[in-house]
């Protein structure tokens, strides 16, 4: 089970922290991201952490801008979100597969089995 939250409307420029609080997630058997959708758009992946890997990757749109992390001892992922444009605007979700995923997919929502629930953030210009 995964409960994302710390979203809110921000001005433009501002910063965000989302949450993702995940319930036998603990372990580096699961790959975890987070995703994005706008009102209109398709599922966007924003970032992930591959089971095993060496480090985050972060869709070009964010890179430079948001950091992803986890924190295997309370079971969560969090999205430090900065320099925050309009466009950034959407429900974000957090979601969770176990095992690996190949590095081309891991931004790809077909990849993963479980999903939160979304959070909004709204960045007014």
């Amino acid at each position: 089970q995964l409960q994302a939250s710390g979203g809110g409307l921000v001005q433009a420029g501002g910063s965000l922290r989302l949450s993702c609080a995940a319930s036998g997630f603990a372990s580096d058997y699961h790959s975890v991201a987070w995703f994005r959708q706008a009102p209109g758009k398709e599922r966007e992946g924003v970032s992930c952490i591959r089971s095993f890997s060496n480090g985050p990757t972060y869709a070009d749109s964010v890179k430079g801008r948001f950091t992803v992390s986890r924190d295997r001892a309370t079971n969560t992922m969090y999205l430090q979100m900065s320099s925050l444009k309009p466009e950034d605007t959407a429900i974000y979700y957090c979601a969770a597969r176990f095992n690996r995923i190949l590095a081309s997919m891991c931004l790809d929502p077909s990849s993963y089995d479980y999903w939160g629930q979304g959070t909004l953030v709204t960045v007014s210009s």
